[in-house]
């Protein structure tokens, strides 16, 4: 609390209210200068390195393998000979392999989620709260499919493909990991996974998990670098392939593997519309915005990052968005106060400041609640865009930062065909009172996923992927044992 005001015969009243730091420790996380590959269960020394840091401040982390294809096809190796005593084991061995996992997680969950904010950007409460739940959740979740597959898939006598090679993003990058690893295994697959250039960390520490839970030598495998070591993994003597990243990246590997025999699942970019009708609760839809387009700084694939607003309602909903947006705290990831954290990388930083600028230049209406940013890393104010047309670039391409453009619309078909005038296909949001409405547009949006009165909500039971430019496949789910498994 701030500056007090006195009033004749009352109590003290707080002009302000001010937050106190509240910083999460970082002791609890021991950091190696150097890591290597996990292959075959032990640490293979990298020939070539480069240094992970704090987006947040950009201090050096730690050195991590880049990895070369030769050493990229050792671990394929290793994948391939754990493959035959792997999927060899009955269903319910494997399971209690998962069940240990997932249970390494939860009483490591705090070790992880420091680590995730540290090694992300992503504000502590969000790793703690949602991504390390999400994680355990997934392995216990697939945990109860391994002994169960022939009831998964009647009739197909089902079997593991082989070996897995698995590319994840740096915006979840736990999260993806267990989205990828939990029902390769739980199939029967051994799996070679190369996580996100920027955010390395928490894989590598996943190693430990691993090893903590006696899971046999070769089974999991990771392989740490940039794109290369991605391109040597597709390139590589795995059975499928697994990517979640960019619609460019996921096109240059689809064509890469035509031909090839190889399985695919893609999940890609999206440009998710959240459309708002007028008899919505307002205040609840307010919430769900800013958790649709402020969550993780908007690095999410499903982002609400197009808000469709009904006319009548279009003036006070965004009044009411802009003070919500001037409580939001931007911030040490660390601190538990913290609502924006960091933008991962240098990289992303300028592609976001770039299509900002391109939303000005084109004529839509800017705001930015005043806020001070730190003066070291990288760092983007929460942004709203109004006066937005459908042809501006900013309603258009994927911009994976916290700016969200405002539309409006009429009538419900008015609503279908803005939000449909995408190339990707991935999520939608829909709030309205009227259940039949939302029956009615979830029918006729091309989305993967459409929430009702709310968004960004997760459960490992339910599947997630999208249309069109937004990749083909399903995460989560029984669909996610699909691409996993073979058989008539």
């Amino acid at each position: 609390m701030s500056e007090l005001e006195r009033g004749r015969g009352s109590a003290p009243v707080p002009r302000e209210w001010t937050y106190a730091p509240a910083p999460e420790s970082r002791e609890i996380v021991s950091l190696h200068e150097r890591y290597g590959h996990f292959v075959g269960g032990e640490w293979l020394e990298p020939t070539e390195t480069y240094t992970t840091l704090s987006p947040a401040d950009e201090e050096p982390l730690a050195v991590v393998g880049q990895a070369t294809p030769a050493e990229v096809g050792h671990a394929v190796a290793a994948a391939r000979e754990a493959f035959e005593d792997w999927s060899g084991l009955p269903g319910s061995e494997r399971a209690k392999y998962l069940f240990r996992i997932a249970r390494i997680l939860q009483e490591r969950s705090r070790e992880f989620a420091v680590l995730e904010s540290l090694n992300g950007g992503k504000p502590i409460k969000e790793s703690r709260d949602v991504d390390l739940p999400l994680a355990a959740a997934h392995f216990f979740y697939y945990a109860g499919w391994a002994d169960k597959l022939e009831y998964a898939f009647p009739n197909r006598a089902p079997k593991p493909l082989g070996v897995a090679g698995q590319i994840i993003p740096w915006n979840f990058p736990l999260l993806m990991l267990a989205w990828k690893v939990a029902p390769a295994l739980a199939a029967g697959n051994t799996v070679v996974l190369k996580p996100a250039e920027t955010t390395p960390l928490t894989a590598l520490l996943f190693c430990d998990v691993v090893c903590q839970a006696e899971l046999p030598s070769g089974v999991v495998n990771i392989v740490t670098g940039d794109g290369s070591a991605g391109a040597a993994l597709v390139d590589a003597d795995v059975d499928k392939i697994a990517f979640t990243g960019s619609t460019e990246v996921g096109k240059a590997i689809q064509r890469r593997l035509a031909g090839s025999g190889k399985k695919l699942t893609l999940e890609l970019g999206g440009k998710a519309a959240n459309i708002v009708f007028d008899d919505a609760a307002i205040d609840q839809a307010v919430e769900g915005i800013v958790n649709g387009i402020y969550f993780n700084q908007g690095h999410v694939c499903c982002a609400g990052s197009r808000l469709f607003v009904q006319e009548s309602v279009a003036e006070p909903l965004i009044d009411k968005l802009k003070r919500r947006m001037a409580t939001l705290r931007v911030g040490d990831p660390l601190d538990k106060n913290t609502d924006v954290g960091a933008i991962n990388s240098r990289q992303q930083l300028a592609k976001i400041e770039e299509l900002v600028a391109a939303g000005r230049a084109e004529g839509a209406e800017i705001y930015q609640p005043p806020c001070r940013l730190p003066e070291k890393g990288y760092w983007f104010a929460p942004t709203v865009f109004t006066n937005v047309a459908q042809s501006y670039r900013i309603a258009q391409e994927e911009i994976f930062g916290p700016v969200l453009s405002v539309l409006t619309f009429r009538t419900p078909d008015e609503a279908v065909e803005k939000a449909n005038n995408t190339p990707y296909g991935l999520s939608a949001g829909v709030w309205t009172e009227k259940g039949s409405r939302i029956l009615w547009m979830a029918e006729r949006l091309r989305a993967g996923v459409v929430w009702a009165n709310t968004y960004n909500r997760f459960d490992p039971a339910s599947p997630f992927g999208g249309y069109k430019e937004s990749g083909f496949g399903r995460e989560g789910g029984l669909h996610g044992l699909a691409p996993y498994v073979d058989g008539d």
